[in-house]
């Protein structure tokens, strides 16, 4: 019996946006007005890759954004959750797919001590480059129409089950916790019997909402980590 976990990361795990809360850093705690506005829908990464410039351009350097990034509160009861999880291993496989990057993540999660519960984090690459600014690139390319061009959750997600099944795991159940629009697309993927959380008042609520029809799987609202954790109890009696 295996179960797989999987986690969206922004106002999922943590409690906040990882990519907004970045903007503390810059001068005032505020973007010129051009550079804020100049989000096209669909490209959020590269809009992200201004913003790192800029704030490169303004002196922040790699230990100033760790300093502002590990301070962004983890969701109530989520390093509970965590926790339990790490102690029951033998049963969950854990995964994040998430549109933030791989620093920002692996500060967080090394901070709080909970890294070693995720078996992969699947999140847009990222490195510090020669003159200490942060570069952000695409996860990968795909078709999807419903997903912004850098990241479609549910290739992720397909890809990594099937991959799971040609070396022998197969997943009694999967359960995906998320909060945004961009976790419908994922949870169209899962089958009847697994189980699809969205966080209560977030987008992706209201999104299976509007497109129940398209749900193969059960659905429970969530709203702390304590509930995740009663729901992975059950899932174990």
């Amino acid at each position: 019996m295996k179960f797989l976990l999987v986690f969206d990361f922004d106002h999922t795990i943590i409690n906040d946006n990882s990519d907004t809360w970045i903007i503390q850093c810059a001068p005032e705690k505020k973007l010129p007005n051009g550079l804020q506005n100049s989000y096209e829908k669909g490209k959020w990464t590269e809009y992200m890759g201004r913003i790192f410039t800029y704030l490169g351009e303004q002196g922040i350097k790699e230990d100033d954004m760790k300093r502002i990034m590990i301070a962004i509160p983890y969701t109530p009861g989520m390093t509970e959750l965590l926790q339990f999880i790490a102690q029951k291993k033998d049963f969950f496989d854990c995964i994040i797919i998430s549109d933030s990057n791989t620093i920002f993540i692996d500060w967080i999660l090394t901070h709080a001590n909970v890294q070693n519960v995720f078996d992969k984090v699947f999140t847009n690459p990222a490195a510090f480059d020669q003159v200490g600014n942060l570069t952000v690139h695409n996860f990968h390319i795909h078709n999807c129409s419903k997903c912004p061009k850098n990241l479609c959750k549910k290739k992720v997600l397909e890809e990594f089950v099937a991959k799971q099944s040609q070396n022998g795991i197969q997943y009694t159940k999967t359960v995906y916790i998320g909060d945004g629009g961009n976790d419908l697309c994922p949870i169209t993927f899962l089958k009847k019997g697994d189980i699809a959380m969205p966080r209560q008042g977030y987008a992706l609520q209201k999104r299976i909402a509007r497109d129940i029809a398209l749900i193969d799987s059960s659905i429970s609202v969530w709203s702390t980590g304590a509930e995740i954790l009663s729901q992975l109890k059950l899932l174990l009696e």
